[in-house]
C-alpha cells in the first residue's frame, strides 16, 4: 500500500537527515513514528482505564499474595 503525505521543503529535509543519520529508510521511520504514535495513545487509554477502576476499588496485592490466591 502507498500513502502519500504533503510537507514543506524544511519538513522533508529534516526526516530525510534524520532517517540517514539514524540509518533507517523513510519508510521505516514514518512507518514506525506511526505506530509508535498508535501505540502511545493505546497506553494512555489503557493507563486512564486502569486508573479510575483503582479509584473505585483501590485495593492492592503484594506478589506474594497473588502467588497464594494462584496456588503458584
Amino acid at each position: 500500500m502507498t500513502i502519500s503525505v504533503r510537507l514543506s521543503e524544511k519538513e522533508t529535509e529534516l526526516i530525510k537527515a534524520y532517517a540517514e543519520i539514524n540509518h533507517i529508510s523513510l519508510s521505516d521511520l514514518i512507518r514506525n513514528a506511526v505506530i509508535e504514535k498508535i501505540e502511545d495513545e493505546y497506553d494512555l487509554e489503557c493507563y486512564e482505564k486502569a486508573i479510575k477502576e483503582y479509584e473505585q476499588n483501590p485495593n492492592t496485592y503484594t506478589l506474594e499474595e497473588v502467588k497464594e490466591e494462584l496456588g503458584l
